[in-house]
């Protein structure tokens, strides 16, 4: 019975539900408080009142209206702006949540759905046996297409008028693709919130996978489970047509893939609950094989002009020269590019004996492009390594140089297909020659480092707005670069390394970033197909990334990485 000390100046009556374990019902308890009530003592008055027998260490306080977690136990009601007409909920902190992981397998675990989304991925790769959880993160699935179908013919044709400005031939489907599934839609969680301030309920099914393609000390011998869902993600990137690949490319991950399951099937017991995967394999063989024989005739490629002259290179510590001609190599050259801090990027056809380079050289404003191209694949396979190690300061003279001379021209070997038949089988089966003596997890690390090969690799679009421009762009996000791309052509205006960034800043009321790099360049632009958070903690993601050193302990650095990507709380 209340007492009239329980009625005294300023208490009032607040009404808590009570979350019981899965499965039990819940319970609503009113309890008279006051303003100056701290967390703690709420919580503490709420057990004594419910009277059960059980561990409530994992409970806490939810207020639904607000859509926040009262962790702070310290503060009291008055500080939170609790009142009487709250809605307060005490639940578990832990709730079961549905994980689909790369390779399209679902796990049902408990999750912290109180402590931020970069936590939660965290516990949830250490439970998973997946070292380095930053490199991770979870996103919503895409919606029913069923219940979406109205919605989506509209977002359809809205962004047709966008992407068809008298550009049909120029702009690729999968750029498209790229934009429509994971920009404009805009399904990675929030880092920086809990999975219950981002409407994420109990037993919600959440996709589990790799958000920055910067994978640090990927290692056979501790990252079994890591490696495999990083080739099951890049395998599916590949079917989905999610990145481009010509035509030999896709034979060599089909060989590698065939190679893969092979070893898989013979590795793991024959049992009903392996029978879709040899399923999935047949049907991505399939996939392959239409993709192969006859391409989406709805996929529309990038045309490029590339005029190309010939001239005399001397290729010289880290400093390629070129000249007229040879003979005019003992006087000025006609320039010098300098390949410290620059970037490598294979333009490589085996097929049609198209040998190149695409360097991108830090430049005042940003990265100039230089194309090369070369004889034969011996000549490029040296150059390539050259400038590999050029590009990190280091000259030809350097031990690695023949080693990686070699594993170029062993990855140029796999992509050397003389075709007998039309069938792909058979194409598939000549280039497992080149591959046939390579382990389960050497074949899982040789398809994702073929994938990271790739000139699209880990590029995320962003229709963005420069300042002082009238017109929107493309903004790509890659692990090391930002790159400015004109829609009407599809093609590079300007590229910026990170390396070059002095600072960011976002203006959250106007919501532009702004970038400072080196040599006094400065660009501004607003988010156009998501809210600048996105592309802010993109950015601050890879920078946070390339702090990591192994030198290191794996402790992750979880108040350099909100410093790097939170927002304006």
């Amino acid at each position: 019975m209340a007492t009239a000390a329980d009625y005294g100046h300023n208490s009032w009556e607040l009404s808590i539900q009570v979350d019981q374990r899965e499965g039990d019902e819940g319970m609503k308890f009113k309890l008279r408080v006051k303003g100056d009530l701290h967390i703690g003592g709420l919580m503490l008055k709420l057990v004594e009142k419910i009277k059960a027998p059980q561990d409530w260490s994992d409970h806490a306080i939810w207020w639904e209206k607000k859509s926040c977690w009262l962790l702070k136990t310290h503060w009291t009601l008055d500080k939170y702006g609790v009142q009487a007409d709250a809605d307060l909920r005490y639940t578990p902190q832990h709730k079961p949540l549905c994980i689909q992981l790369p390779n399209m397998k679902t796990v049902r675990l408990p999750v912290s759905f109180s402590c931020v989304v970069f936590k939660a991925v965290a516990e949830i790769c250490k439970a998973l046996n997946i070292r380095r959880s930053e490199e991770l993160s979870l996103l919503k699935p895409p919606d029913d297409p069923k219940k979406k179908k109205k919605k989506d013919k509209g977002t359809e044709s809205a962004f047709d008028d966008i992407l068809n400005m008298d550009m049909a031939g120029v702009v690729f489907q999968s750029l498209r693709l790229c934009i429509l599934t994971e920009t404009l839609l805009c399904r990675w969680l929030d880092s920086s919130r809990s999975l219950m301030e981002q409407g994420i309920q109990e037993n919600d099914r959440l996709l589990l996978r790799f958000k920055y393609h910067s994978f640090f000390d990927l290692n056979p011998k501790y990252d079994a489970v890591r490696i495999t869902q990083l080739y099951e993600q890049a395998r599916w990137a590949i079917l989905l047509e999610e990145i481009d690949c010509t035509e030999e490319e896709m034979l060599m991950f089909a060989s590698l893939q065939y190679h893969i399951c092979k070893l898989t099937l013979s590795t793991e017991p024959l049992t009903n609950s392996n029978e879709p995967d040899i399923d999935e394999v047949e049907a991505a063989l399939s996939n392959l094989e239409f993709t192969l024989e006859g391409r989406n005739p709805d996929k529309i490629l990038r045309l490029t002009l590339k005029p190309y002259k010939e001239y005399w290179f001397v290729f010289r510590d880290t400093t390629i020269s070129y000249y007229k001609n040879k003979e005019s190599a003992n006087k000025e050259p006609i320039e010098q590019l300098h390949l410290r801090g620059c970037e490598v990027i294979p333009d490589v056809n085996v097929t049609e004996k198209k040998f190149g380079l695409k360097l991108l050289l830090p430049a005042a404003d940003g990265m100039n492009e230089v194309y090369i191209r070369y004889d034969n694949e011996t000549q490029y396979a040296k150059w390539k390594a050259a400038c590999i190690l050029a590009s990190k300061g280091k000259t030809m003279a350097y031990s690695s140089y023949r080693t990686e001379v070699k594993n170029i021209q062993s990855f140029l070997q796999m992509k050397s297909l003389k075709y007998k038949t039309k069938q792909l089988t058979t194409r598939i089966l000549e280039a497992l020659h080149n591959i046939s003596q390579l382990s389960l997890m050497e074949a899982k690390m040789r398809f994702i480092q073929a994938w990271q090969s790739l000139p699209e690799f880990g590029i995320k679009y962003y229709i963005v707005r420069f300042r002082g421009s009238k017109k929107d762009e493309l903004l790509g996000i890659s692990y090391n670069k930002l790159i400015r791309i004109d829609m009407s052509t599809g093609l590079p205006v300007t590229t910026w390394r990170f390396s070059n960034m002095k600072q960011w800043n976002v203006n959250w009321e106007i919501k532009q970033v702004t970038i400072d790099f080196d040599q006094s360049v400065s660009i501004a632009f607003s988010c156009q197909s998501c809210d600048c958070k996105v592309v802010h903690e993109y950015i601050g993601g890879y920078i946070f990334l390339s702090t990591r050193s192994k030198d290191q302990n794996e402790t992750l650095r979880e108040e350099l990485f909100h410093k790097l990507t939170g927002g304006q709380d």
